[in-house]
């Protein structure tokens, strides 16, 4: 198998070429992508050999193709050229890892070049979900979810015959930070308390999403467009363990759940073999040493970013790319201390609610509202 990783830098994309290095017979690399970190690419360049390399950063890629000068690669820079990497005619399977609204295009680009797409991108079902199914529909469904939750569902569903047979998807969150506070204990939170997690390891915007169950809202507007279900059948469980990564119950009731210890190699490993499985070395689950698996339902009074994210998702059109957006601009301004932490879901409220929702989007109408609500947060509270 061929792969094009978009965004080989970053955390997903490095897991992705581990899963490489562990089955080098199995997989090669056919391009990788970047923004401005070019000391990793070339390193990547230079033990992958991939035909392309792409960096957004047209500067950086200036830089970098002289140092693999040496090489034969080809390196090209600027924002088209990741749409070209994802839709790179030796490739077989894109792995788009890329953050925020710039794994809307090549995404799409890699469905129109009928590859199989590997996403670990949120925003582009998020954002641009209906345009998205519309692609799936011309050139034949290819989305593999990379999410550890949505592969567990996807993962879940195996032998299923049509989505009728879905009763609900159980949607599973660690809980974040401040599992069991209160908003009144969440008053002071700066951002070196929030920025940590029980469980799994990873970025501060992420992370801070995990604490509010931002994180949580998004994965579940994910969830209604990768498996074509409304709001009401995606139900979040509270599951502090993160061992059951998520679960699917059908209509004659039987539930069926993905378990693992956490670790995204399972997920991505899974997306490129699909329907196969391949062995993975270290971090097996041991069932032994858990004592108890529990489960509760979200306090949504505290954390009402899961209210706001339903309710987005059930309008569908641009509140979605609203609902992003909004976080985004506040988790930024957050972490520059410029808001309270509890002004992050306030600051998503206010700017759902000053938007006129555009139903059926175009790509367009979808880059407009994610301008206008950061434009609407930062405008309203960094005065």
């Amino acid at each position: 198998m061929n792969i094009s990783i978009l965004g080989s830098t970053g955390s997903i994309g490095t897991q992705t070429l581990d899963c490489v290095r562990d089955h080098p017979d199995c997989f090669s690399v056919s391009a990788i992508t970047g923004n401005k970190n070019i000391t990793l690419l070339e390193k990547q360049a230079r033990e992958f050999n991939p035909k392309l390399v792409c960096v957004a950063d047209e500067a950086a890629a200036s830089d970098l193709k002289v140092r693999l000068c040496d090489t034969g690669i080809r390196v090209l820079g600027g924002k088209e050229s990741i749409i070209e990497a994802a839709a790179f005619e030796q490739a077989d399977t894109t792995m788009v890892s890329v953050v925020g609204m710039a794994g809307i295009e090549p995404t799409l680009a890699a469905i129109k070049s009928r590859k199989r797409v590997a996403l670990a991108n949120k925003e582009t079902l998020v954002a641009a979900g209906n345009i998205v199914k519309e692609f799936e529909k011309e050139y034949g469904n290819c989305i593999i979810p990379v999410d550890s939750e949505h592969s567990a569902i996807f993962q879940s569903m195996q032998g299923m015959a049509d989505e009728r047979e879905i009763k609900k998807i159980l949607l599973t969150a660690s809980g974040g930070t401040f599992y069991g506070k209160k908003r009144n204990d969440l008053v002071n939170i700066k951002p070196s308390d929030a920025l940590h997690n029980p469980n799994w390891d990873m970025g501060a915007k992420v992370t801070i999403d995990s604490s509010t169950l931002v994180n949580k809202g998004l994965e579940m507007i994910e969830a209604k467009w990768l498996f074509d279900v409304e709001m009401d059948k995606i139900e979040v469980l509270v599951h502090r363990q993160s061992v059951l990564h998520s679960a699917v119950q059908f209509t004659d009731n039987a539930v069926i759940a993905q378990l693992g210890a956490p670790d995204m190699r399972v997920p991505i490993q899974y997306a490129l073999t699909y329907p196969n499985r391949m062995s993975i070395p270290g971090n097996e689950l041991d069932l032994f040493s858990y004592h108890s698996l529990t489960f509760e339902k979200p306090d949504t009074d505290t954390f009402y970013a899961l209210n706001l994210a339903k309710r987005a998702g059930e309008e569908g059109g641009t509140l979605a790319t609203v609902f992003n957006a909004a976080d985004e601009a506040a988790v930024e301004l957050f972490l520059k201390e410029k808001i309270s932490y509890l002004e992050i879901t306030e600051a998503i409220e206010y700017a759902m609610g000053e938007h006129k929702t555009v139903q059926n989007p175009t790509l367009s109408d979808i880059y407009n509202a994610d301008k206008e609500a950061r434009e609407c947060v930062f405008k309203k509270f960094s005065e």
